[in-house]
């Protein structure tokens, strides 16, 4: 396998802006990093879920990837609109007012299986450079582990970003919340017209 580029690839996937990060981001400024910890550990759930399907279905899924690809897209980009929506209108006090049951962990493991981006990415990762090298189902779940890995260690930079700027962030809440927003409506954006 040519291991460089898959790092490549997959490190230039998972540190670019989509949900996963910009959720954390704005978890990060919102809750504080202690408590998105749950949320990345979440999304590295997720994300470990969806390359172990995406490996054991990868075959499957391609043939009929035509029948789910819109519908997936669309349903993806809502998605991300929604999360742009809530995240401009949510009131900067709500931190406050969170309830200690508020699962981020349950959250991030929901948000892979609802962000095209990452379903996609599981899909091209695995059949680009796993299933063409390796056949066995611990290879499959080493690899499920590593880019699990990979995308906590991701989450995490993105939501301790948002941490370190926080007191700046707080002073330009509204221009926080709409950047934040904008790239989201951006990557939905992307997704419906790749």
């Amino acid at each position: 396998m040519p291991w460089f580029s898959f790092m490549i690839f997959v490190v230039t996937t998972s540190f670019t802006p989509g949900p996963n990060n910009i959720m954390a981001m704005a978890y990060a400024q919102k809750y504080g990093l202690r408590k998105i910890i749950t949320f990345c550990f979440g999304v590295a759930g997720g994300f470990f879920l969806i390359i172990l399907l995406s490996s054991g279905f990868n075959r499957a899924l391609t043939r009929f990837m035509p029948v789910i690809e819109l519908p997936l897209t669309i349903f993806g980009a809502v998605y991300m609109l929604y999360l742009a929506f809530s995240i401009v209108v949510s009131n900067k006090h709500e931190a406050e007012s969170v309830k200690e049951d508020h699962n981020l962990f349950l959250a991030g493991i929901l948000l892979q299986f609802m962000n095209p981006k990452g379903i996609l990415f599981g899909i091209a990762v695995v059949s680009a450079f796993i299933l063409p090298y390796y056949h066995s189902y611990s290879s499959y779940f080493a690899f499920a582990l590593l880019l699990g890995i990979i995308g906590l260690l991701s989450t995490f930079s993105w939501g301790l970003f948002g941490t370190v700027f926080q007191r700046l962030i707080l002073s330009h809440q509204k221009i926080f919340r709409a950047v934040m927003a904008v790239l989201l409506v951006y990557s939905a954006i992307s997704i419906m017209i790749k």
